[in-house]
């Protein structure tokens, strides 16, 4: 059966017309299982991610672990920083 045959109608009535207590095939492959980065989607649409070197450059890695410290430090200190200003959390 090839999918690119069936219009969505006929798609919505078999999908309707399944029995959903029908035993799993013995051949059926679970969502998930595809490697890292299978075609789900064309690649033009949503590449795959890669990591490069330029996202872990040194300022950048300095830049975010200050701003972690900082938050780590006003909030070991007692204070609450949600809305963006030092309030006493009590």
């Amino acid at each position: 059966m090839d999918p690119a045959v069936f219009t969505d109608d006929e798609l919505t009535e078999l999908a309707l017309a399944a029995d959903p207590d029908a035993p799993i095939a013995a051949d059926a492959v679970p969502f998930g299982v595809h490697r890292i980065g299978a075609d789900l989607l064309p690649e033009w649409y949503m590449p795959v991610p890669q990591a490069s070197a330029a996202t872990r450059s040194p300022r950048r890695v300095l830049a975010v672990s200050m701003i972690i410290g900082a938050l780590l430090v006003v909030n070991g200190a007692g204070f609450c920083v949600t809305y963006g200003f030092p309030e006493i959390a009590w």
